[in-house]
C-alpha cells in the first residue's frame, strides 16, 4: 500500500487565540487522500475550508495536529523547508486564476517550473505538453487579457501542476465561472487530476460537482462529516 498523498490529523485552529474575539475555526478536524483520489469539500460560507486548504497545503500552520505529504511529518518545519516542500509536492488553484497580467499563457506555466530548478526548454515542453492537453495549444503566447475566463481558469490548473505535485488544492476553482464554462473547466481539472494519479481535494459550493468525485466531505462548525 503506497503512503496517504495527505494525511491531516487531528488538525485545530483558532483566530485570536486565547482573546475575547477568538474563534475556533478547526476543531480537531483528521482527513486521509489516497493518490489518485478526488474529494470534494462542501461547507458553507465561513466555515472554515479556505483555513483547512492553508493547513493542509503548508500555507498556515495549525495549532495543534500533523500536517503529513506523502508519509512525511512537515508540521513542525521551517518556514524555508516550507516553501520548498510546498513548491515541489503542492498545486494550486484558487476561484479567481492570479496570473500574472504581463506574462503569456505558457510563460505562466513555465516560471513555476524555472523556480523549481527545471531546465528553460524543458519548462516550456512540459508547459506546451500541459497547454494541448487543455486544447490552448493555439493560445499558448496570448497573454491573460486576451483569454476567456474559463481560458484562463484552465491555464491556472496547468499553472498548479507544472511541478508533477503529489497534491492538487482547489478553493471554489470554478465559482467565477458561468455554468457552462465551469462545467468545462472542471471535466478538465477531473481528466488531468485521474490521468497523473495525484490527490486533490476540492472546495466547492456546486452539490453537482461535487456528486462527480470520489467522496464528499462536509465542514461545519469546524468539524468534519
Amino acid at each position: 500500500m503506497s503512503e496517504p498523498a495527505l494525511a491531516l490529523v487531528d488538525i485545530a485552529k483558532a483566530y485570536n487565540p486565547g482573546r475575547p474575539n477568538e474563534v475556533q475555526v478547526l476543531r480537531g478536524v483528521s482527513l486521509s487522500l489516497n493518490p489518485g483520489e478526488v474529494v470534494a469539500l462542501v461547507a458553507p460560507s465561513g466555515a472554515g475550508k479556505s483555513t483547512l486548504l492553508h493547513v493542509a497545503g503548508l500555507l498556515d500552520t495549525p495549532d495543534s495536529g500533523s500536517v503529513s505529504i506523502g508519509g512525511t511529518d512537515l508540521t513542525r518545519l521551517s518556514d524555508r523547508r516550507r516553501t520548498m516542500v510546498r513548491r515541489e509536492a503542492v498545486g494550486f488553484v484558487y476561484q479567481f486564476h492570479h496570473l500574472l497580467p504581463e506574462f503569456t499563457a505558457l510563460e505562466n506555466i513555465v516560471l513555476p517550473q524555472l523556480a523549481n530548478g527545471a531546465q528553460a526548454a524543458e519548462a516550456e515542453a512540459r508547459g506546451r505538453e500541459l497547454l494541448d492537453r487543455v486544447g490552448l495549444a493555439p493560445r499558448a503566447d496570448h497573454r491573460p487579457a486576451a483569454l476567456s475566463g474559463g481560458e484562463q481558469q484552465r491555464v491556472a490548473v496547468c499553472r498548479a501542476l507544472a511541478n508533477a505535485p503529489r497534491l492538487l488544492l482547489a478553493d471554489e476553482p470554478t465559482g467565477n465561472l458561468d455554468p457552462g464554462t465551469s462545467d468545462t473547466v472542471f471535466a478538465t481539472l477531473l481528466d488531468l487530476v485521474r490521468a497523473t494519479g495525484l490527490a486533490a481535494l476540492i472546495a466547492t459550493h456546486n452539490l453537482d460537482l461535487a456528486a462527480r468525485m470520489d467522496r464528499v466531505l462536509r465542514l461545519d462548525q469546524g468539524r468534519l462529516a
